[in-house]
């Protein structure tokens, strides 16, 4: 399974997604970043899609898409955190991952580990 996390300019909320990173067992970490987002570490299971989270919603959703579909692998679902960003980055990427398209399986990390919300 891969891990999809969008990664806003909302700092406080960085720690969620690192410890996914850090902790949950997935083949690929897919970065989504608004052009603004800068110094989030990553490591070398990352890949980051830097977007312009500036763009109407639906222009968003086509450029996640497209950027998407060349990094997706084709599993039937992937993990989602959207602990980081704000309404429309999430309805653009949960929008972009179900035209992929893939199922899929909200994550956070909590005190008990790495937990689905389904």
């Amino acid at each position: 399974m891969e891990l999809v996390a969008y990664v806003g300019t909302d700092k406080e909320n960085w720690g969620q997604i690192t410890a996914l990173i850090n902790r949950f067992e997935c083949e690929k970490v897919v970065l989504i970043a608004s052009k603004n987002t800068e110094d989030f570490p990553i490591n070398e299971k990352c890949e980051v899609i830097k977007v312009d989270s500036g763009k109407p919603l639906v222009a968003l959703k086509d450029e996640l898409l497209e950027k998407l579909r060349k990094r997706i692998s084709g599993d039937f679902e992937v993990a989602c955190s959207l602990a980081s960003g704000n309404g429309k980055e999430h309805m653009a990427l949960i929008s972009a991952l179900l035209s992929v398209p893939v199922g899929i399986k909200l994550v956070i990390y909590t005190k008990e580990g790495v937990q689905f919300l389904s």
